[in-house]
């Protein structure tokens, strides 16, 4: 993992690599607890059976399961030291590329694309393409932004 330490390390990596997480096997029990979770039991996440004669041969994780592992995945890669809050801002794009089918592996290859100066801080920005095992195509790419606020003197 690769730990920036302070404003001048974060910034020097712009446009440069943080790294890449380990494989992670999303397994049916996943997909069913994060349907569980939003409701949403569509028959291509949650049945087998009627998804093996589907469009994908086999279940397939919910895009948003793919988008909802980036902070686990991106913890693998990259730390940010010191007393920052770290913050959400947002996303810029998020492209759902491939399906993830049951039991496919899947790993978090992060960039930091860009750091801006900001009040309170940095604003930094790091596209995260969620690759599977085996595939050409990545199942995801996206952009986030990310405010890292220090603490008030």
């Amino acid at each position: 993992m690769r730990v920036l330490n302070d404003r001048e390390e974060i910034r020097a990596a712009a446009g440069g690599e943080l790294g890449v997480s380990a494989w992670v096997q999303i397994s049916q029990e996943r997909i069913d607890l994060f349907a569980d979770a939003t409701g949403d039991r569509q028959w291509i996440h949650v049945d087998p059976e009627r998804a093996a004669t589907g469009p994908f041969g086999a279940t397939i994780a919910h895009g948003y399961l793919t988008l909802s592992l980036l902070p686990f995945l991106g913890a693998q890669v990259y730390a940010f030291a010191g007393d920052v809050a770290r913050v959400n801002y947002g996303l810029n794009k998020v492209r759902f590329i491939a399906p993830v089918t049951v039991d496919s592996k899947v790993r978090n290859r992060v960039e930091m694309t860009d750091v801006q100066d900001i009040e309170k801080g940095q604003q930094v920005t790091l596209r995260h393409t969620i690759e599977i095992k085996g595939h050409d195509k990545p199942a995801c790419v996206a952009e986030t932004v990310t405010l890292l606020m220090e603490a008030q003197s």
